[in-house]
């Protein structure tokens, strides 16, 4: 069975940084595309960042792009989100998805069905 667990979200004060950390087990065989995507309350989950096998691609969203870095350790299906400079536009949960073929664009990769697999989240409030 796949697993996809993410850590390291909790409340933090605008400026201050987190880093996320999403572990995959299982018979995940190839994560070509390791992402991150974000839901608040109401509204849909959407994209953050994504990176691809060896690293060589990666992808921001606009909102993000400059303050927040992905990147990966393929020992272990292990992607980090460290995220700096954070604004209280940042809060939401943060969700880790795998897929196993790069399903992303230049723009991001916004089609969610395209993964296989998904994480429970991890809370990050960022307060004023």
């Amino acid at each position: 069975q796949v697993q996809l667990v993410e850590s390291g979200g909790g409340s933090v004060q605008a400026g201050d940084s987190l880093r996320l950390s999403c572990v995959g087990s299982g018979r995940i065989l190839h994560s070509e595309t390791m992402a991150w995507f974000r839901e608040t309350a109401g509204n849909e989950r959407v994209f953050v960042a994504s990176i691809s096998w060896n690293g060589g691609k990666t992808i921001y969203s606009t909102s993000v792009e400059g303050r927040f870095i992905i990147s990966r350790i393929n020992a272990g299906n292990t992607c980090y989100l460290q995220m700096n400079s954070l604004k209280p536009e940042d809060t939401a949960v943060y969700y880790c998805a795998v897929a196993r073929e790069w399903v992303c664009s230049a723009y991001g990769c916004n089609d969610r069905s395209q993964f296989d697999f998904w994480g429970q989240g991890t809370l990050v409030t960022v307060s004023e």
